[in-house]
C-alpha cells in the first residue's frame, strides 16, 4: 500500500505503480476531493480490443475515518462491444490486507460471477431483467446514444461492489463553460444523473471526457494532470473525517426527559425522523415500531418470544460474502460456543468472541467473512459479516441490520446483526446484537433503517446529510445519571458509513456502513 513521504505526498505502491504505468497520454486523470480536502485520484482510459474496447480504471483513496487514515486501492477492467454494451468485467478493492474482487461475464441477460479473495473463490450465475452495464463506461455509452441537450436516458447499471442491478436516469442539459486549475476553459454538457437514490452532477465534453463531477455528499472529482492528480499534499493527514461529518446530533422536542447518559440505560426511546422519505418496510419489529416518521424503540432485553418466524430458515444459508459453509468459519464458531447448548447462549458467546478477536479499525472493504477471519481487522461491517457467517454455520439464523446508533451525543451510521432465538416450543424472537460494541443484546439506541448486505445498505446513502433526528421521549433505567443530548462526540468507538463507491458516470459517493 501507499506510504507517506516528505510533505505528506502519497506515492503509489509497487503494484499500483505497475498498473498506472500502462496508462498512455490519452488517459484521463481526476483528483478526488471531500469538502476541499484531497482524498485520492482516479485514472481511466479506453483502448481498442478485438471487436470492441477495453475500459480500464485505477484509483487510490485515503480517507480519515474516526481519526484514522484509511487507504484503499481500486481497480476495474471492463470489455465492451462497439456500442459499449458490457461483455465482461473485473473489479477489485484492496484496503491493504488483500484484494477482494468480483469478475463477471455477460451472456445476454445472464451474468456469471466469480467472487475472489485471498482465501478462495465462489461462483454463481444470475439472470438479470436486462443486460447490465457498468458505471465505468457510462460516459462513452452516453456519447454513443447521443450527448445532446434535452436528451433523457434510463439504463440499468450493475454495481460490482454491491452485486446488484440499479436503474440510472440521465438528463443532459445545456453546454456550459467549465473552469479548472489545470486546463483552459472547456465547453461541456451539464449532465444530471440519479443512481441508487443519489443525484450527481457532471460536466462532459462531446467525446465523453468528464471535466468535473459533484455529489450531494460533498465529494468532487476534477480533471487534473497526472502529476497533480497523484500528489496528495495534505498536512499530516486528511482533515475532513467522513464518519464524523455524517453523524447526526439530535435535537430535543422539549426540555424534560430527553437526556442520555449511558445507552445501555435506555429502556424506551421515541424519535422523529425528519428531512427524508423513508422506506419503512424493514423498520418494524425486533424491538422497534414506526408510525409515520415517529419511531419507538424498546430495550431488547425486554423482548419475549412470539409465534415462530417460519421465514427464519432463509437466513441459514451462505451468501457471496457471508461464507457460512466455509470449514474455517464453522471451526471458529465451534471454538466460540464451546459447551453452550441453547441458541441464546451460543449467540452471546459468538458475540463476545467476534468482539475479542477483531482489531477495531475503520476499513474500506468488501466485507467477506472469510477475509475478516483471516485478517482479524475491521469495523462494524466486518464484525457483522463474521458474526452472521459464524452463527449460520452452527444453525442459528442471522441477518444484517443497518441504521444508526447513539454514541457520545450523536447518531452514527452503523451495522449490526439480528439473530433468531428459537425457544423450541414453536416460539422465538429476532434479537439485535452488536459484536462491534460487545453488546448482547444491543442497546435501545440502535435505529434500524433496513436489513441486508451491501445491496441493501446503499439505501442509507440518500439519508446522509439530510436526515434530522428529534428526540421526543426517553425512559431510562432507575438511578441512571444523564448528560445533555447534543454534546460534541468524543472518544468514539469504531463505526462505519457506506463504502465510498462509484456512482453512475464515475462520480465517487460515500457508500455503513457500505
Amino acid at each position: 500500500m501507499a506510504v507517506l513521504l516528505h510533505r505528506a505526498y502519497v506515492q503509489a505502491s509497487t503494484n499500483l505503480a505497475t498498473d498506472l504505468a500502462r496508462y498512455g497520454s490519452a488517459a484521463s486523470w481526476h483528483g478526488v476531493y471531500y469538502r476541499g480536502d484531497k482524498i485520492g485520484f482516479t485514472v481511466n482510459q479506453t483502448l481498442p480490443k478485438d471487436d470492441g474496447f477495453e475500459v480500464q480504471e485505477d484509483g487510490r483513496l485515503q480517507m480519515a475515518l474516526l481519526g484514522a487514515t484509511t487507504p484503499a486501492t481500486i481497480r476495474t477492467r471492463a470489455v465492451v462491444d462497439r456500442d459499449f454494451a458490457l461483455k465482461s468485467f473485473d473489479f477489485s478493492l484492496d484496503p491493504g490486507t488483500g484484494a477482494v474482487g468480483v469478475r463477471g461475464t455477460v451472456n445476454g441477460a445472464t451474468l456469471a460471477l466469480t467472487i475472489h479473495t485471498p482465501t478462495g473463490e465462489r461462483t454463481e450465475t444470475r439472470t438479470l431483467p436486462e443486460p447490465p452495464a457498468l458505471s465505468l463506461n457510462m460516459s462513452r455509452r452516453l456519447v454513443t446514444a447521443g450527448l445532446k441537450a434535452g436528451a433523457h436516458y434510463t439504463w440499468t447499471v450493475f454495481d460490482p461492489a454491491t452485486l446488484r442491478n440499479v436503474p440510472v436516469s440521465v438528463d443532459v442539459g445545456k453546454r456550459e463553460i467549465v473552469f479548472t486549475d489545470t486546463t483552459k476553459p472547456i465547453p461541456a454538457f451539464k449532465v444530471q444523473m440519479e443512481f441508487g437514490g443519489l443525484k450527481t452532477t457532471s460536466w462532459m465534453t462531446d467525446t465523453g471526457d468528464t471535466i468535473r463531477e459533484e455529489s450531494p455528499l460533498g465529494l468532487v472529482t476534477v480533471l487534473e494532470t497526472p502529476q497533480m492528480a497523484q500528489a496528495m499534499a495534505v498536512p499530516g493527514r486528511v482533515r475532513s473525517d467522513l464518519l464524523r461529518a455524517a453523524a447526526i446530533v439530535p435535537t430535543a422536542a422539549r426540555r424534560q426527559n430527553t437526556r442520555i447518559d449511558e445507552p445501555r440505560d435506555v429502556r424506551r426511546l421515541q424519535l422523529r425522523l425528519d428531512g427524508v422519505d423513508l422506506n419503512t418496510s424493514e423498520m418494524q419489529g425486533a424491538g422497534q415500531t414506526i408510525e409515520g416518521n415517529v419511531i419507538t424503540l424498546v430495550d431488547p432485553q425486554s423482548l419475549t418470544p412470539g409465534p415462530a418466524d417460519r421465514d427464519a430458515v432463509r437466513y441459514l444459508g451462505p451468501e457471496p460474502l457471508i461464507e457460512s459453509d466455509a470449514p474455517e468459519i464453522r471451526e471458529e464458531a465451534l471454538k466460540a460456543i464451546g459447551n453452550a447448548t441453547g441458541a441464546r447462549d451460543k449467540a452471546e458467546r459468538i458475540t463476545r468472541h467476534v468482539n475479542a478477536i477483531l482489531d477495531k479499525k475503520p476499513t474500506v472493504s468488501l466485507p467477506s467473512a472469510r477475509e475478516v477471519l483471516r485478517t482479524k481487522i475491521g469495523d462494524c461491517n466486518e464484525h457483522t459479516a463474521l458474526f452472521v457467517a459464524m452463527a449460520r454455520s452452527v444453525g442459528i439464523p442471522s441477518r444484517i441490520a443497518v441504521g444508526l446508533v447513539f454514541i457520545h451525543g450523536a447518531f452514527y451510521y452503523h451495522a449490526w446483526p439480528e439473530v433468531y432465538i428459537d425457544d423450541g416450543k414453536g416460539r422465538g424472537l429476532w434479537l439485535p446484537v452488536d459484536p462491534t460494541l460487545n453488546e448482547f443484546p444491543a442497546d435501545a439506541t440502535h435505529v434500524r433503517i433496513t436489513r441486508g448486505g451491501l445491496e441493501k445498505q446503499v439505501e442509507i446513502l440518500p439519508l446522509i446529510g439530510k436526515l434530522k433526528i428529534v428526540m421526543l421521549d426517553l425512559e431510562l433505567a432507575p438511578n441512571s445519571t444523564p448528560i445533555l443530548v447534543g454534546r460534541q462526540p468524543t472518544d468514539l468507538g469504531p463505526l462505519s458509513v457506506p463504502i465510498p463507491k462509484k456512482a453512475a458516470g464515475g462520480c465517487w459517493s460515500a457508500s455503513c456502513c457500505r
